[in-house]
């Protein structure tokens, strides 16, 4: 199931960054998110309560979620959206792979988590493939003067994602019910971004062009309805460090996409970079880091941890 969770995962919200890109013109950065939160919002609503599977929240369950909503959906959205105007899309996924160290991080702060030598390694060798990957992105946009405000912008949307990572894991140890968090948080989120628009003076118009509303509707649904779930989901059962792993795989289905539609050409250093982020990713899901001597092949080989990983 842990497998199933994970992948699904990588492979939607890896889809995800093309859909944002495409919500990019006519229409205000703060009025797209406000669309996408509040349909994926009303959806999930909808069907909880069709369901019977709405559950109750206090009042301090209710404040937690709107603090999640602001962190995951709104505005750390609101950064991804407007930082594509600066960067390239692969370097924007690449700083959102930080959010394996920021979550290790917040771990630590916030729930007095160790920080293993097992994370470490993975996120070390994570965050090494990703650069060794784009490192033809990072350095083309290197010499662009507008690539700091991108950065930052990233940088802050993944840390206010990570803060809500926090938040779902306390809401799953108390043990409520991940849609019905996630359908109050998205509400909340979409009101907030929506009373921002409006103080700001954003017309709430809709882009009539097939990519704006497909790639709108699958953000709301696959990328924020289901995407979301999953991956809270995930963060309940194996914990928000290894849940969090997987955005360091985001890219490589961005670039898989890019390779068949679009062209791109593979480097030695991709290929490196692609090597470093399997084996982190193996790396991950081993539960301590053996003896590098024959134990660790003896590990390797046998593939025990990883195997009862997938059959969980």
């Amino acid at each position: 199931m842990n497998a199933l969770l994970y992948s699904l995962t990588v492979l939607i919200w890896g889809t995800t960054w093309i859909a944002i890109a495409l919500q990019a013109g006519e229409v205000a950065t703060l009025v797209s998110v406000f669309y996408r939160f509040a349909l994926a919002a009303s959806l999930l609503f909808l069907g909880l309560l069709l369901s019977g599977r709405l559950r109750r929240l206090d009042r301090s369950d209710h404040l937690f979620c709107l603090l999640q909503g602001c962190c995951v959906f709104g505005f750390n959205f609101y950064c991804f959206y407007t930082a594509v105007g600066y960067i390239s899309s692969g370097l924007e996924s690449v700083i959102f792979s930080m959010a394996v160290v920021f979550n290790a991080i917040n771990g630590v702060i916030f729930f007095r988590q160790p920080v293993t030598r097992r994370l470490l390694l993975a996120a070390l060798l994570g965050m090494t493939g990703m650069v060794c990957l784009f490192w033809r992105d990072i350095l083309s946009d290197s010499l662009n003067q507008n690539i700091l405000p991108g950065v930052l912008l990233s940088l802050i949307g993944t840390y206010g994602f990570s803060l809500g990572n926090m938040i779902s894991a306390r809401h799953q140890k108390r043990g409520r019910d991940v849609m019905t968090t996630n359908a109050w948080a998205m509400g909340y989120g979409a009101l907030i971004i929506g009373a921002l628009a409006v103080a700001s003076g954003a017309e709430f118009r809709l882009d009539s062009s097939p990519s704006y509303l497909l790639s709108l509707v699958y953000l709301s649904v696959v990328g924020s309805l289901v995407g979301f779930g999953v991956y809270f989901a995930l963060i309940g059962r194996i914990g928000a460090g290894r849940a969090a792993y997987a955005t360091v795989l985001f890219p490589l289905v961005a670039l898989t996409i890019s390779t068949l539609f679009e062209g791109y050409q593979w480097s030695g250093t991709g290929m490196v970079g692609l090597v470093l982020i399997l084996l982190g990713n193996l790396v991950m899901f081993l539960p301590r880091i053996p003896d590098f001597h024959s134990d660790l092949f003896k590990r390797i080989g046998r593939g025990k941890q990883f195997g009862q990983f997938i059959r969980r």
